[in-house]
């Protein structure tokens, strides 16, 4: 599979310019970043979340940290935990399984994103497949996110 039809209509629809980044073929974030040979900090990757009452939630942090639930329910007041993987699949139906693209507009889904994505000019993200990465400035995935909530909820979870 290439990249998602789905993610280049929404990037074209909002004139995001971006570079598509290809690689060997990967099965996590981390060894996306790898392949890719760019750093892991700079990738951007989507968890899914659900909580209690069914509401989910696209948490997106960077490929080498991973998420506080704690924090993510103390910020939005919910008890909300993994989604399962067969759900996200089929959330995700346009894509490959397991590669799930940082956009949660798209999806009509609701997000937050963890300010330390802000720390470096350019972001990478998944496109929907194992083998492309979208490489885009700052300050787009600022505007693609404008309407999400952002905060501190992760940890650094590979030095």
């Amino acid at each position: 599979m290439a990249m998602s039809d789905r993610v280049s209509r929404y990037l074209d629809d909002h004139q995001v310019r971006y570079c598509i980044i290809p690689h060997p073929h990967s099965r996590s974030s981390v060894g996306t970043a790898i392949s890719a040979e760019v750093p892991m900090h700079q990738v951007a990757k989507a968890v899914m979340l659900e909580s209690h009452e069914g509401k989910r939630l696209m948490a997106i942090v960077p490929a080498d940290y991973k998420i506080s639930l704690s924090k993510v329910n103390d910020e939005f007041h919910g008890q909300f935990k993994l989604i399962r993987e067969p759900m996200v699949y089929q959330m995700f139906e346009d894509c490959d399984l397991g590669a799930v693209p940082p956009m949660p507009k798209p999806y009509h889904l609701d997000a937050v994103y963890d300010e330390e994505l802000m720390a470096s000019p350019f972001l990478f993200m998944e496109s929907g497949d194992h083998e492309t990465l979208l490489q885009v400035s700052r300050d787009d995935f600022v505007r693609l996110m404008e309407q999400y909530p952002h905060t501190r909820f992760s940890s650094r979870a590979i030095h």
